[in-house]
């Protein structure tokens, strides 16, 4: 719940904003394109004679579409409409897939048997539906020989190219070498 202040004349009047759309004595337009419970057009009339007819229908006046000329206006339940709202967007969360960056880090000189057992866990994570971005860190003097140690990368995504692709190829960046793999399509 926010509350807004509005300065007129050195007056100030409050009002409470219940959520971002508009409801009942909120609406402050003169005219409005009202919708009726049915989905039927009502056409355009005053905001008072709106009101009205909400009352009438033991409903509630809504604006969805205040950026409209005129705004417009629903007579509908508020309490079941925030409800399909709410429902409707946990079910579009549910469906949503979360895709998780893992990180697979490598030395210039590591070995084979070392450089095997990265691949495994990447393979791992692949197979899971996550991207890998793989890392090859610089210390010291190995920053001199940074584009000699890019095979290690192409090594790595050679190893995994029967499940994974490359996303995005290596690419130095300060002390570090990376590039990321995803599923195969």
């Amino acid at each position: 719940m926010t509350v807004c202040i509005y300065s007129l004349d050195f007056l100030f009047r409050r009002c409470t904003v219940i959520s971002d759309l508009m409801i009942n004595e909120q609406i402050r337009d003169k005219e409005v394109r009202l919708i009726g419970e049915n989905g039927e057009q009502l056409g355009i009339m005053s905001a008072k004679d709106a009101m009205k007819l909400a009352l009438d229908a033991e409903l509630d006046l809504v604006k969805i579409a205040p950026k409209a000329t005129p705004p417009v206006c629903k007579i509908i339940d508020y309490g079941k409409y925030k409800y399909e709202l709410a429902r409707k967007e946990k079910e579009a969360r549910k469906k949503q897939k979360i895709v998780e960056i893992k990180e697979v880090r490598l030395s210039p000189n590591i070995d084979d048997n070392d450089l095997q057992t990265k691949v495994n866990s990447a393979r791992k994570f692949v197979t899971k539906g996550n991207k890998v971005k793989v890392t090859l860190r610089f210390r010291g003097r190995e920053m001199a020989h940074a584009q000699q140690s890019k095979h290690i990368l192409d090594d790595f995504a050679g190893l995994l190219s029967d499940v994974a692709s490359i996303e995005k190829p290596a690419k130095l960046e300060g002390r570090s070498m990376s590039m990321v793999l995803t599923e195969k399509r």
